[in-house]
C-alpha cells in the first residue's frame, strides 16, 4: 500500500509542487486502493480508471510546462452520483437512471475539471438522495470503513466512505438535510454544507430545490476550505446562485489552526441536546465545548425554540418538492421504460409500470407524502404551515447570531448504527438528521468536524458548527481550531477495512 493515499489533499499538493510525486503516481495509488478495498466498502458505483489516469497525465504535462491550473491540480477526487458528468454514468443510486450518461457536466464538475483534478469515479448514495444510511441505493449499501457492519451515513455515504477508507483524498457531496454532515460525523471525516446559493446547483439532479446544496467531503478542515473555494462562486446557469465571491476560507482555516479563538463567541443550542441523544455522543460533545473554551472562545447557551418543529416542517417541504421534481421520470423522454403486458398499452400504463419498477420504497413513500401535502384542500394545512415554521426557524437563527458568532451542537444523535437496524422504522431513520435539518431550512452554512471516538463502541463522533448566511469563513476558523485541539481521529490503522 502506497503511503501517498494517507496524505491530505493539501499535503499531496505540496508533494506535487516539490516534485516528490506525480499526479499519475498518486492517482494510480488511489485506484489501487479502490481495487483493494471497495469490494468490502462499496463506496463507488463507477470507477473511471482510464479517464482518471488520462487527466492525471495531462496534469503532469502542464506541471512540466509550468502551466498549473490550481493548487489542487493533479489531486484526484470522487464525485457523488447525483452530479451530472459527461462520459460517466449518473444514476442517482436508482434503477430509474441505470446506464444514463448525461450530455453535460454539472457546474461544480466543470470547475474541478478546469482546475485539473482527476475524477476517480462516481460514489454510491441513497436513491435520489433520500435516506440517512445509504441503504436505499438500488445498487446495494455502502459500508462504514470503521466497522463494515455499520452504516456510513446518508444520503452521501459513498463519498464519506471513500474519503474515510483512503480511496480518495477529496470528494463532492450534496446536503439536503444533512447528507454531507451526518456521514461526516459517523465516518470521522469533515463535511461542509455551504451557504445556500454560494455553490452552483446546475447539474445537480434535484431532490428539493430550496434545500439542496453541493459541498466538500474531506479528511481535514483545510482540505475542505481548498475545495470549497474552488467550487464556490456565482453561476449564471443557476437562478438561485449568489453573487458574493467565495473567498477567505483557506485563510480562515489556517488562522484557526493556530488554536487562538479569543474574541469568538460560541452558542450551544439548547434544543439540540439532552433526551434522545446518545450519552457517548454527548460526552464527546461536552469535551469539545470545553476545548473551545480553553482555546479562548466565550461559550454561552442559546435557545432556538422553533428548531423543535424543524423535523416536521422538513418532512412536508422536502416530499412536496421531491414529488414535483421526480414527476419528470415518466418513461416518455428518458430513463427506465417498462412496457406492461398487452399489445397496445396506454402511456399511463407504461408510466405506472416504469415508476413502479424504477423507484424504490423510500422514494415512493416520499412522493406519496409530498403529493398528498400539495393536494387540493391540504396545501394550506400542511405545506403552507410548514413554510411558516421555516420562517420561524430563519428568525431564530437571526436572533441567535445577534448573540454569538457561531452555533454548536452534536452532528448526529448517535454513532454509526448497524446495517438494517432502522430500515423498518422510517421515523427512527429520519431522526438521524435532527440536528442538521435546520441549516437547510434556513440556508445557513454548517460543518461537521470529528470530535473523537466514542468510549462505548470506538466509532467516530462529530460536532456541528453553524454560521450566519455567507459567513462560511467562521466555520473554517472555529472548525480548524477544534480539529487541532482534538487531534487526529481518522487513521488507516483504526479501520476494519483491509489495511
Amino acid at each position: 500500500m502506497s503511503e501517498l493515499i494517507q496524505k491530505t489533499a493539501a499535503e499531496l499538493s505540496e508533494a506535487l509542487a516539490a516534485g516528490e510525486t506525480t499526479s499519475v503516481e498518486l492517482t494510480q495509488a488511489h485506484i489501487d486502493r479502490i481495487s483493494a478495498v471497495d469490494g468490502d466498502v462499496h463506496a463507488f458505483l463507477h470507477v473511471d480508471t482510464e479517464g482518471a489516469l488520462a487527466q492525471a497525465a495531462a496534469s503532469d504535462a502542464r506541471r512540466a510546462d509550468g502551466e498549473l491550473l490550481h493548487a489542487l491540480d493533479g489531486v484526484p477526487i470522487a464525485v457523488k452520483d447525483v452530479l451530472t458528468t459527461t462520459g460517466l454514468p449518473t444514476t442517482c443510486g436508482s434503477k430509474m437512471l441505470e446506464g444514463w450518461i448525461p450530455p453535460y457536466d454539472a457546474t461544480v464538475v466543470t470547475k474541478i475539471k478546469n482546475a485539473g483534478l482527476p475524477i476517480l469515479g462516481k460514489t454510491n448514495m441513497d436513491e435520489f438522495a433520500m435516506g440517512s444510511s445509504t441503504e436505499h441505493s438500488a445498487y446495494g449499501p455502502t459500508r462504514n470503513p470503521w466497522k463494515l457492519d455499520r452504516i456510513p451515513g446518508g444520503s452521501g455515504g459513498g463519498s464519506a466512505a471513500a474519503v474515510a477508507a483512503f480511496e480518495a483524498p477529496l470528494a463532492l457531496g450534496t446536503d439536503t438535510g444533512g447528507s454531507i454532515r451526518q456521514p461526516g460525523a459517523v465516518t470521522g471525516t469533515v463535511g461542509v454544507k455551504p451557504t445556500y446559493g454560494s455553490v452552483s446547483r446546475y447539474g445537480l439532479v434535484a431532490l428539493a430545490n430550496s434545500l439542496d446544496q453541493v459541498g466538500p467531503v474531506t479528511r481535514t478542515v483545510l482540505d475542505s476550505a481548498l475545495l470549497h473555494e474552488l467550487i464556490g462562486g456565482h453561476d449564471p446557469l443557476d437562478s438561485t446562485s449568489t453573487t458574493t465571491p467565495v473567498t477567505g476560507l483557506v485563510d480562515a482555516a489556517r488562522q484557526g489552526a493556530t488554536g487562538d479563538l479569543k474574541g469568538v463567541k460560541v452558542g450551544v443550542i439548547k434544543e439540540l441536546a439532552g433526551e434522545g441523544w446518545a450519552p457517548d455522543v454527548m460526552a464527546k460533545f461536552d469535551e469539545s465545548v470545553d476545548l473551545l473554551t480553553k482555546l479562548g472562545a466565550e461559550v454561552v447557551e442559546v435557545s432556538t425554540p422553533s428548531f423543535e418543529h424543524a423535523m416536521a416542517a422538513y418532512y412536508l417541504i422536502l416530499p412536496a418538492e421531491c414529488s414535483s421534481n421526480l414527476a419528470k421520470f415518466d418513461a416518455m423522454r428518458y430513463g427506465l421504460r417498462v412496457t406492461p403486458d398487452g399489445k397496445t398499452p396506454s402511456a399511463e400504463a407504461v408510466m405506472k409500470a416504469s415508476r413502479d419498477a424504477g423507484f424504490g420504497d423510500e422514494v415512493k413513500r416520499r412522493i406519496i407524502l409530498g403529493t398528498y401535502a400539495l393536494s387540493s384542500g391540504y396545501y394550506d394545512a400542511y405545506y403552507g404551515q410548514a413554510q411558516k415554521i421555516r420562517t420561524l426557524i430563519i428568525e431564530d437563527f437571526k436572533k441567535a447570531f445577534e448573540q454569538v458568532d457561531v452555533l454548536v451542537s452534536p452532528t448526529s444523535p448517535s454513532t454509526a448504527f448497524p446495517l438494517g437496524a432502522k430500515l423498518d422504522d422510517p421515523l427512527a431513520m429520519y431522526m438521524q438528521d435532527l440536528a442538521t435539518i435546520p441549516a437547510n431550512l434556513a440556508g445557513t452554512p454548517g460543518i461537521s468536524v470529528p470530535a473523537g471516538v466514542s468510549d462505548d463502541d470506538g466509532l467516530p463522533v462529530g460536532v456541528q458548527l453553524l454560521a450566519p448566511v455567507l459567513e462560511d469563513a467562521r466555520l473554517y476558523r472555529v472548525g480548524a481550531a477544534l480539529e487541532a485541539a482534538v487531534g487526529s481521529v481518522l487513521s488507516i490503522d483504526k479501520l476494519e477495512v483491509a489495511r
